[in-house]
């Protein structure tokens, strides 16, 4: 598959924004990580990390970058003593979550939209 794209890609000045694109609808179908309180949550297989196989398993990044990564932080940073409990109720965490995961989806669904664009346009001007 790979040696495939490579050879699709070309060597224009589009090449590497169809490798990008291609790349990514090739990835689309993989499932899609959606945040969520571990408090709300019984059923503890939904912690699990498929493709790295762990138990348990938080993501998070650069608290900068999304806000879902600064509740994260400030859970683990009250979790480990470094700050005061936080106050939230777990359901007040959850009903963040799903905003967050609402505009993740929200997000996903533009960069598709933006990718089929591109990738129709590439088709139609393709020898």
């Amino acid at each position: 598959l790979q040696k495939s794209l490579s050879e699709t890609f070309g060597a224009d000045k589009y090449s590497r924004a169809r490798k990008e694109v291609l790349t990514y609808m090739f990835s689309r179908p993989m499932q899609m990580a959606l945040y969520f309180c571990t408090g709300v949550l019984h059923d503890e297989s939904l912690f699990h990390h498929y493709a790295l196989n762990v138990p348990f398993y938080t993501h998070f990044t650069s608290p900068i970058r999304r806000y879902a990564d600064i509740v994260v932080h400030r859970l683990l940073s009250a979790s480990l003593g470094a700050r005061s409990p936080i106050t939230m109720e777990k359901e007040a965490i959850q009903k963040q979550a799903d905003h967050c995961n609402d505009r993740k989806m929200a997000s996903k669904r533009v960069q598709e939209l933006s990718a089929d664009l591109f990738f129709s346009v590439f088709v139609r001007v393709r020898p």
